[in-house]
């Protein structure tokens, strides 16, 4: 079944807070301390009145005063708390939607006929920026409204009660206009968005054949075409302006008709037991709380409320849906485990370059341990990236289980998993990197796949499974250590490891090389230390002109280059 734009787009924004439910509740906590003067001001500014000034007690009534500094101050550094929580909301929302852009515009790039989309360069440098500025600032806005308006309402019950009588009728009247006046300013910006790109697309367009326009003396043609999108941009832009200056009629009637309305009626509410401090407490709690507060939502519904929906619903619409996910982890396989063959492999960067493989023959067999040795730049990496998939041979052929590599990344994907020397780790939780490649692995199956890699020691110090985690804050050694254990979590039967354990030490290397040596399925290790060759079923030695495939023992005897990168200088007895 697909889901409408409006279930799409509401999704989408409460995302970030399903994902984080802990940042949302710390979130929440500080943003009441932070309403504290507004709750608090009424009652202390009526006390400083009727127990106080009015009552010939200006000590009494500077006491209150005084609470009310305090209440100021601890306001002021909740909202300073704040700000981190909503950085850790917005930031993974930014990262995800650059991802999607990118995918979104490489995708259409290889599949699209024609030019390419220039729009979207426009998506990812200025409408994602968009979508986070917006996403933060109605985050903080609708905060902001709900504690502050909610902050004031129970100050004013807790003081005067009938006070709401007055104040409720307009401030609900203000809310159903602004709903009314949503939908319009939505239409209407959306339209600017668009003309936006339009404009940006026919003037990609000219400055790229401004040449051919010359030569054609096609100038005034395409001029009139410029300006009639340079004009659709400008009604957009002046629509939304005028809507934009409407605005001010729900600012009118939920801000300022409340004070109106309870300045003429206080003779009423004075006749009915309110004092004179409870009347001038709730004009404090309308100019200094609910004025304020409405204000801003006003406004930032109206500007960055009505950019965020039509931006991101822009976005949404312009990249292709989610991949599917992967095939099920470790306990859901249907496939067994499946060999690797090379058939007269060669491979060459370029026409005229010098093969970095030349009639490679090499079979791994189903459930095999093989590691590759070499010099450095003798092609190792090269060797792995053809196995993985990730180039194709310029001679010869790979088979995966018999079969010819899949064309089709995600298919290749599910049969192996390559991680390279520099392991890429994302701003998420720990436990959405661990699972990236089986998003079904149960928690056992986690919890396994960190055991065998020594990852402990780890997720204790992170925080646990749900810990935040920044790339940046992460040494070279933990990345590895955790790209890992997600590919050992993998569904994939073949797992090679490019120098993955580079930076790790000898005893976390060997514990890795070991956990995955008793995995189900195939293993192909780029050796980091000769120490890898001992732990391996059978090794391959690359010297640049030729490839020798031996057991340890074997290769000391028939490999002199062998003998040289273990260390054994001494010709063995018999070799030649």
């Amino acid at each position: 079944m697909n889901r409408t734009p409006e279930v799409s787009l509401r999704t989408e924004l409460l995302a970030p807070l399903r994902r984080s439910p802990r940042v949302v509740v710390r979130l929440a906590l500080w943003s009441a301390v932070e309403a504290l003067p507004g709750f608090a001001a009424g009652r202390l500014v009526a006390g400083a009145v009727d127990s106080g000034f009015g009552a010939g007690r200006p000590g009494v009534g500077m006491a209150y005063l005084a609470l009310l500094g305090v209440a100021v101050f601890v306001g002021a550094w909740a909202t300073r708390q704040v700000y981190p929580r909503l950085a850790a909301l917005v930031e993974p929302l930014r990262d995800d939607l650059v991802r999607r852009v990118v995918t979104g515009g490489l995708h259409a790039a290889r599949t699209a006929p024609g030019r390419p989309d220039t729009a979207g360069v426009a998506r990812l440098t200025q409408q994602v920026e968009i979508v986070r500025e917006a996403y933060a600032g109605i985050t903080m806005v609708v905060r902001r409204f709900v504690f502050s308006v909610g902050g004031a309402l129970l100050g004013m019950c807790f003081l005067e009660p009938l006070v709401l009588v007055v104040v409720l009728p307009p401030l609900l009247a203000a809310a159903g206009l602004l709903a009314l006046m949503l939908r319009s300013t939505t239409d209407a910006q959306r339209e600017l968005l668009l003309a936006d790109e339009r404009l940006a697309a026919e003037a990609g367009a000219v400055i790229g054949g401004l040449r051919d326009v010359t030569a054609a003396g096609a100038e005034r043609w395409t001029g009139d075409r410029l300006s009639t999108a340079v004009e659709r941009q400008a009604l957009a832009a002046r629509r939304v302006a005028r809507l934009t200056a409407d605005r001010t009629l729900v600012l009118a009637v939920g801000g300022w008709l409340p004070l109106v309305l309870l300045l003429s009626t206080a003779s009423w509410l004075t006749g009915h037991g309110v004092t004179a401090g409870g009347l001038l407490g709730s004009v404090t709690y309308i100019t200094q709380g609910l004025q304020p507060a409405l204000q801003t939502l006003v406004q930032g519904l109206g500007g960055s409320g009505v950019r965020l929906a039509v931006t991101l619903r822009r976005i949404l619409e312009s990249t292709p849906p989610e991949p599917a996910a992967p095939a099920p982890g470790p306990a859901g396989r249907t496939h067994g485990p499946y060999g690797v063959e090379l058939s007269k492999v060669g491979f060459a960067y370029g026409p005229g370059a010098e093969p970095v493989v030349r009639d490679l023959d090499l079979t791994i067999g189903p459930g095999e341990h093989l590691v590759v040795v070499g010099p450095s730049g003798i092609g190792k990496s090269t060797l792995a990236g053809l196995i993985a998939g990730l180039l194709r041979p310029t001679g010869g052929e790979v088979r995966l289980g018999g079969r010819p590599l899949p064309a089709d990344p995600a298919e290749l994907a599910r049969h192996r998993v390559l991680i390279p020397q520099e392991a890429y780790v994302f701003t998420g939780t720990l436990d959405e990197n661990l699972r990236y490649l089986a998003p079904d692995a149960g928690p056992g199956d986690v919890d396994r796949a960190v055991a065998a890699i020594g990852l402990e020691g780890l997720v204790e110090r992170l925080g646990g499974h749900r810990a935040q985690i920044a790339p940046d804050a992460l040494s070279a050694g933990e990345r590895q250590q955790i790209a890992l254990a997600r590919a050992y979590l993998s569904p994939a039967d073949l797992v090679v490891l490019d120098e993955a354990t580079c930076h790790l030490d000898p005893v976390a290397e060997a514990r890795a090389e070991e956990a995955f040596a008793r995995r189900r399925g195939s293993l192909l290790v780029i050796a980091h230390r000769m120490s890898s060759a001992l732990r391996a079923d059978r090794v391959l030695v690359m010297d640049g002109t030729d490839a020798v495939a031996g057991s340890h023992e074997e290769l000391l005897t028939s490999s002199a280059l062998y003998r040289d990168l273990t260390g054994h200088w001494r010709r063995p007895a018999g070799a030649r």
